[in-house]
């Protein structure tokens, strides 16, 4: 029988599909299936036949979007070492504040701006609603730039029409006019200021495409966009509701049918409430966009902003000039999480602390493999050899970091890789402090013996250096706190960590205890291997005080 629904394109016959999924209980039937507007679906895309092959115009909005999306926004400080790492890496247009949003971020821009903080090759931007009064603040925080861009914006789509404003078309369009023709006025009495302008039909996504069209023109059309003084025309996915690919299908649309195309530098602001900012921005710049607006790491409201690092490196991995700086990638990631006060996942693209760290044994063995071909390439090679090594797309070594290679546990082995064997075979997670510790004898042995140690050979070596007392429990204690107290009490010392956990079913005991004993400037760590979490921590304290030279009434 085949289970597949006609014209499926997982269309597998029912024998080659297996089992069939059971219909979850999720109510599925809230959610629209509908189209998001968007051009016919006999639209001639020419977008998928298209390779990226230079960088976007990237503009940071990590000071503005970003900063908004904080439970802590930015103070001073953060604002300017933000700022001061944006011009270091290259960006070249970079979105400052919101002026008329707080105190905060109206004195941060008259800072900027009267202090000639900016240099000359940067741009400086500026996010207003299309209110009056607030347009005429943004222009109070940027009187006196040399030059400076203003970014309008206010929502478009039906639904925000509807629920939020109780607006119709005409009210919205109007709104955009007149806020764009307010912005002109006001620039003109900015003598000796060359501003600019950008325009941000928020919502652009879930926009009728042919009223999205309109009020671009009519506000390309107000600021009397040129050429030589061409309008950003931002199109936001504001919530990302629907696939990359139809966000594609509106930018190339867009892009095709705009009145002053030539006039318009054509951006987009991809959030990612979907996962897939970065194939959305990817595909828009294939569809047509010039530029690209979005933050470090992606922090942003909600999933956040699209990931310019990842953007900026998935053309480096692919031989495209990024025309970013990242050549210490750690440097860029400490900045960012002391600024938003938030930490990189340790899977995130590029620059999590786990990415170039592979824990399968097929993964370590083709790793292995393929540095040591990339080693005789290089050797070879009369210049820089291409990089071409499994499961690394670009060589850690070009954004300041090393593979850690955990595969085989020798002379160059590290903590890591013996971490990893003693954890998978016997579900002994040592602690970190423990894992230097052992590293160090593991590293002696392999040095003296000058050969590789197999995982039963790690095993036993760890038990013959720190479960150096073994004997049976002859108290019976409630918990390992309490052996804590009374060993401690004993012999008049502390112990500064005592870690229970559970072994895996290749170890004969059922419980672990990692114990750390400070003494003479020196750490002492006792192992203890027992039925229980007690007699585990009673074994464990007892070798830390052997190993550290304290027997029985001393001290």
């Amino acid at each position: 029988m085949d289970v597949s629904a006609p014209g499926s394109p997982f269309s597998l016959p029912g024998p080659r599909r297996g089992f069939p999924q059971r219909p979850s209980s999720m109510p599925f039937h809230r959610y629209t299936r509908d189209e998001p507007p968007g051009p016919a679906a006999d639209f001639p895309r020419e977008w998928p036949t298209r390779a990226l092959d230079r960088a976007p115009m990237w503009a940071s909005v990590d000071l503005r979007d970003g900063n908004q999306a904080l439970a802590e926004p930015m103070d001073l400080r953060r604002k300017k070492r933000m700022f001061e790492l944006l011009v270091t890496m290259g960006f070249k247009d970079i979105e400052i504040g919101y002026p008329a949003a707080s105190v905060d971020d109206f004195d941060f821009v008259r800072e900027t701006v009267i202090k000639e903080g900016i240099p000359d090759d940067v741009t400086v931007s500026v996010f207003t609603p299309a209110r009056p009064e607030l347009i005429e603040r943004t222009f109070d925080a940027i009187r006196g730039a040399e030059r400076a861009v203003v970014h309008l914006c206010h929502a478009t789509a039906c639904l925000w029409r509807d629920v939020v404003f109780g607006m119709s078309r005409q009210d919205v369009l109007r709104m955009a006019v007149d806020g764009a023709r307010h912005m002109v006025r006001l620039a003109e009495q900015e003598s000796g200021s060359d501003i600019r302008f950008e325009y941000s039909p928020e919502t652009f996504n879930v926009t009728e495409p042919d009223f999205a069209l309109e009020i671009a023109n009519r506000v390309a059309e107000v600021v009397d966009a040129t050429p030589d003084r061409p309008l950003v025309l931002n199109l936001p996915t504001t919530v990302e509701t629907h696939g990359p690919n139809f966000f594609a299908d509106q930018v190339e649309w867009m892009h095709r049918n705009l009145d002053r195309r030539d006039a318009i530098i054509l951006s987009v602001h991809p959030h990612n409430d979907r996962g897939t900012a970065v194939a959305s921005a990817e595909l828009a710049l294939l569809a047509g966009a010039d530029r690209v607006e979005g933050t470090l790491f992606g922090n942003g409201e909600r999933t956040g902003n699209v990931c310019l690092v990842t953007l900026a490196l998935n053309l480096f991995s692919r031989g495209v000039d990024p025309e970013l700086e990242i050549p210490d990638i750690d440097a860029v990631r400490e900045i960012v999480e002391d600024c938003n006060r938030l930490p990189v996942h340790p899977r995130h693209p590029y620059a999590g602390d786990l990415v170039y760290t592979a824990f399968s044994g097929t993964h370590q063995d083709a790793i292995a493999k393929g540095l040591a071909a990339q080693a005789e390439r290089a050797r070879r090679h009369t210049g820089d050899a291409p990089w071409q090594v499994p499961y690394l797309p670009i060589d850690p070594k070009d954004v300041g970091r090393d593979y850690r290679a955990i595969i085989r546990v020798n002379s160059q082995s590290g903590k890591g890789g013996i971490a990893y064997v003693l954890k998978s075979g016997w579900g002994l997670d040592l602690p970190i402090a423990l894992r230097r510790d052992f590293a160090a004898v593991v590293q002696d042995v392999t040095d003296a013996t000058g050969r590789e140690l197999d995982p039963p050979e790690i095993h036993r070596l760890l038990r013959e250096t720190y479960c150096v007392d073994d004997t049976p429990t002859t108290h019976a204690y409630a918990d390992e706190h309490e052996v804590r107290a009374d060993v401690a009490a004993a012999h008049g010392v502390e112990f500064t960590q005592v870690l229970v956990t559970d072994t895996a079913g290749a170890s004969r005991e059922a419980k672990a205890c990692f114990t750390a004993l400070d003494a003479d400037g020196r750490t002492f760590w006792g192992l203890g291997l027992a039925a229980t979490a007690a007699d585990a921590a009673l074994r464990s304290t007892r070798s830390a005080l052997r190993r550290a030279g304290i027997e029985e009434g001393e001290r």
